[in-house]
């Protein structure tokens, strides 16, 4: 069960999940050419090995896991799947 990045990330970005994540799965990172154009940052939920780093780094705790998320974020799951989608090859 992958984490998800949810609304609270929205224009804030704040990428110190980037930092903690062992895996590097969370994307855009600051000094990618699409993180000024991202509304929010996302998490790769096939590369994700569900260690709960970037739950305890988020300052705005916009992240969960994915069976946690609320109903009214539900729509999150899909999108940050759907954003790994248009950047992979």
């Amino acid at each position: 069960m992958a984490y998800v990045i949810n609304e609270p990330c929205i224009g804030v970005k704040d990428a110190s999940c980037t930092e903690v994540c062992p895996v590097d799965c969370i994307h855009p990172t600051p000094g990618d050419p699409r993180f000024e154009e991202a509304e929010q940052l996302y998490i790769d939920p096939e590369e994700c090995i569900d260690c709960d780093a970037c739950v305890e780094a988020c300052p705005v705790d916009a992240i969960t896991s994915e069976d946690q998320v609320p109903p009214e974020w539900e729509s999150f799951i899909a999108r940050n799947a759907a954003y790994f989608r248009q950047v992979r090859p």
